[in-house]
C-alpha cells in the first residue's frame, strides 16, 4: 500500500515508472547503497522526528553518511531532536521503518532538506517500501517532497568532504 500511495504521488510528474525496485532489501543505508551500486552517501534517507507540538511530527531528508547533530537541530528548530518510534512513524507517514520517505504520506508533514545533499548530483531515496529506490535531483527531491526549507542539522558528512566521493 505505501509503494502504490508513493506511485500514485510520483505520477504527477510522470516519474511513477521510474521507481526502482530491487530483489534484494533496501531497508538501510548500506543496503540500499549495495543494491543501486553507488556509495551510502548518495541514499537520502528520511527520519522522522516528533515536532514542537503533541502529536506532530517532521521529516529530514538527509544524505546516507550523515547523523543529527542535536545542537544545530535545536538551534533551527528550538526544540529536541527525538525520533519516533517504528509505529508512530507508520502512524504519521504510511510508510514502515526502511521504506520511509518524504512522499506520499497520509498527513500533512513539514519537510525539510539538510545541505548533505547538496554535494551530489542526484540522489536516491525510499520509495515507501523495504525494496525500492528512485533517483532524483536535489531540485526533483525538492518539489516532489514538498519541501519547506533546506536545513543544515547534520554532523559527520563534512568530514568526508575532503575524502574522494564517486558521483
Amino acid at each position: 500500500m505505501s509503494l502504490e500511495n508513493v506511485r500514485v504521488h510520483l505520477k504527477k510528474w510522470n516519474r511513477d515508472q521510474d521507481i526502482k525496485e530491487f530483489d534484494t532489501s533496501s531497508a538501510t543505508v548500506e543496503l540500499a547503497a549495495q543494491a543501486i551500486g553507488v556509495i551510502p552517501a548518495r541514499i537520502a534517507k528520511t527520519i522522522s522526528f516528533r515536532g514542537d507540538e503533541e502529536g506532530t511530527a517532521i521529516l529530514i531528508v538527509a544524505a546516507g553518511d550523515t547523523k543529527i547533530d542535536n545542537k544545530k537541530f535545536r538551534l533551527h528548530f528550538g526544540f529536541k531532536a527525538r525520533m519516533l518510534s517504528p509505529e508512530e512513524v507508520l502512524e504519521q507517514t504510511g510508510h514502515a521503518i526502511g521504506g520511509v520517505c518524504p512522499f506520499g504520506l497520509i498527513n500533512d508533514l513539514d519537510v525539510y532538506l539538510d545541505v548533505s545533499l547538496k554535494r551530489f548530483t542526484t540522489v536516491f531515496p525510499a520509495c515507501g517500501s523495504s525494496n525500492s529506490a528512485i533517483e532524483l535531483t536535489n531540485d526533483e527531491l525538492w518539489l516532489y517532497a514538498n519541501a519547506k526549507e533546506w536545513v543544515d542539522v547534520c554532523k559527520e558528512w563534512q568530514e568526508q568532504e575532503g575524502k574522494t566521493l564517486v558521483m
